[in-house]
Order: C-alpha cells, then sequence, then structure tokens
C-alpha cells in the first residue's frame, strides 16, 4: 500500500470520527439560555458570569417513573432541558422504568448511539438492521449487563421479568432524537393517506383505521 493511500485512508477515517458526534465545543463552556431569542445549532450562550453550579446539576434520577400506562414504562430524561450546562458537551442521559412486561416501543435515535445498562431486572433488548437484511440483533440481559444501539437503527426493550426494572441510557449527543415508529407511521398530522399504510402493509384499510384512531 503506497503513502499516498495510508494518508488517504486515514484522513478517511479521521473525517468519520470527526463527524461521529456533535461538534467540539470551542470554550469550556456554554449553558443554554432558554430566553434567548437567537437562533443556533443547539442553544444560545448563557453569559458566563451568571452561570452557577446548579446549571450543571439535576437530582431526581433515583426515583422510579410513573409505569401506569399502555406501555408500562415510563422515561425520565437528564438532557439539555433539565440540565442547562449539557449544551454543546455532546452527551445526555435517561433513566428508563419498566412495569413487569412492559415495554419502550420500536423506536431510533436519528442523532446519536445510544448505550445502556441495566440497573434492576431481565430486559429483553434488540436492534434491527438496514435494509435490505433486517436483521434482528437481540439478547435478554441481566442487572449489570451493558449493550449498544447504534445511531439511527429501529430498536426496543422489554421487561420479560415479573418484578419492575429499571435502566439507564446515555447518549453521544446532548439532543439524540427520537422516532416512535408507531406514532410517527400511524399517529402523524396530518394522517399518512390510508391507502399508502394499507399497501405498505399489506392490510385491508379498515385496519389502518383501526390503528390509526389509537394515536
Amino acid at each position: 500500500m503506497s503513502k499516498n493511500t495510508i494518508r488517504c485512508c486515514i484522513l478517511a477515517i479521521t473525517c468519520a470520527l470527526a463527524v461521529a458526534s456533535d461538534p467540539a465545543p470551542l470554550q469550556d463552556f456554554c449553558v443554554a439560555d432558554f430566553n434567548s431569542q437567537v437562533l443556533v445549532n443547539g442553544a444560545a450562550c448563557l453569559d458566563p458570569k451568571l452561570v452557577t453550579a446548579d446549571n450543571f446539576f439535576l437530582s431526581g434520577l433515583d426515583k422510579p417513573g410513573n409505569v401506569s400506562n399502555q406501555q408500562g414504562s415510563a422515561v425520565t430524561s437528564a438532557m439539555v432541558e433539565q440540565i442547562p450546562g449539557l449544551n454543546t458537551l455532546g452527551t445526555s442521559l435517561i433513566r428508563f422504568d419498566y412495569a413487569p412486561w412492559g415495554i419502550v416501543s420500536p423506536h431510533m435515535h436519528p442523532l446519536a448511539s445510544e448505550i445502556l445498562v441495566v440497573v434492576e431486572g431481565t430486559l429483553l433488548v434488540g436492534f434491527v438492521t438496514s435494509n435490505p437484511d433486517n436483521k434482528l440483533i437481540s439478547k435478554v440481559l441481566q442487572k449489570g449487563d451493558v449493550f449498544v444501539f447504534p445511531q439511527g437503527l429501529v430498536h426496543f426493550q422489554q421487561n420479560v421479568g415479573y418484578v419492575n426494572a429499571f435502566s439507564y441510557s446515555a447518549f453521544g449527543s446532548q439532543n439524540p432524537g427520537v422516532v416512535l415508529v408507531p406514532n410517527t407511521v400511524f399517529g402523524s398530522t396530518p394522517h399518512i393517506t390510508t391507502d399508502v399504510l394499507a399497501k405498505a402493509f399489506q392490510v385491508d384499510k379498515a385496519i389502518v383505521d383501526q390503528i390509526e384512531a389509537k394515536f
């Protein structure tokens, strides 16, 4: 392999790594100023003279969320909206709580990969690779186990135990974004036409109408 080829490979790898997460900050911090009218990629910076320790602090992630809902799960976020000091730092955190057999619906994060650690309980987790393979990669996790969901791939979680469970997930972005597959397909505003969905899922239009009525 020639030196020029090696240089090109190194440059390609470096460029790929450079765009794999949020842009690197150009200062120590940029605490989000949600009162600013300036439109930027992220949030405008609060005057550093006004910054306090509370801008980098959040309590309450030790408390379980309310799982009394159709999904049997709850999300407690530690993102820039809750911790303004996360702005431009390229990271965020979520706590998931699960009732027995509760789920986190199939969804994807278009802006970040996710690393999940089980704190209590037994979870079935998995993601599906992109077309044309659409391969399901899944595993049952126990307390202390860790699993990674690659950026942009549809994934899910389910408590497969008979007691409540919870996990933490970290993301490589202050805003990983979330696209819930059922809500997106059947609950958009305005709705995707029934004809399109009926043909896509190869079902009768009445079934599509029935599903849409739930969202």
